[in-house]
């Protein structure tokens, strides 16, 4: 694509370039309850990238701050914080499906009724589903680290990526990153303090210390125990 910017310019061209992806879809086997909880419940919770711009108010019958979280896995910790914040409301995006499945079957469970999920590309969700300045929190915790150098440039944080996120953000919307890479907590920190129109909310210009609306995850508490660190980085759009 070395003669096209962008994307766009190849595609408007007729040449075909093949997506760098951030993510490898894992299918995996849906267990009976997995398949039984997207049935279920995929009426009342599913949302269709096929669908294009939402509604908020509409799809979820008020008007309330929004939270989006990319790549929730198996949904635990998003289902714990919509039940937490019913004041606002919750959208997630995956591609695994049983963590659709899983996190659907949670929420049930917990009465969570503030909470809708893509099955879908974040990428194409963004662009096609999510108006602009719509967000009031954007969420991205634990993204695949790609630790091999030459995979780099899967990681999801980059300039251009970045810069589409800060569309979707209201003004004052923070967008919140959490690894426990210390390596892609460096490589984030990178490109968010070159990233136009974002302020650090860190007080030392680096890392904030883990905020309590991001819930404290099994594997974190394992990775404490060992020793393991973990990275939180906030940014507030401020134009």
């Amino acid at each position: 694509m070395s003669q096209f910017k962008t994307q766009e310019e190849a595609e408007a061209a007729g040449v075909y370039v093949q997506k760098v992806r951030s993510f490898v879809k894992r299918e995996g086997r849906l267990t009976k309850g997995q398949a039984k909880s997207l049935e279920e419940f995929w009426p009342t919770m599913g949302l269709m990238h096929a669908d294009g711009k939402l509604d908020f108010t509409e799809v979820f019958s008020r008007s309330a701050p929004v939270v989006l979280e990319i790549g929730f896995g198996m949904g635990k910790s998003l289902v714990e914080m919509a039940a937490n914040e019913p004041d606002k409301d919750f959208i997630g995006i995956e591609v695994h499906r049983p963590g659709v499945g899983t996190c659907m079957a949670e929420a049930n469970e917990q009465g969570v009724t503030n909470l809708r999920v893509f099955e879908h590309d974040a990428v194409e969700v963004l662009a096609d589903c999510i108006a602009d300045e719509s967000l009031d929190r954007l969420q991205l915790f634990f993204p695949d680290p790609w630790h091999k150098k030459r995979h780099h440039k899967r990681r999801i944080v980059q300039p251009e990526f970045v810069q589409k996120l800060r569309t979707k953000l209201k003004l004052d919307g923070v967008f919140h990153m959490a690894t426990d890479w210390e390596n892609y907590a460096e490589h984030m920190l990178e490109v968010m303090q070159a990233a136009e129109g974002f302020k650090n909310l860190s007080e030392n210009q680096d890392y904030v210390p883990r905020p309590d609306n991001r819930p404290l995850t099994k594997f974190e508490q394992r990775g404490h125990r060992l020793g393991h660190g973990v990275w939180d980085l906030m940014f507030a759009r401020v134009n």
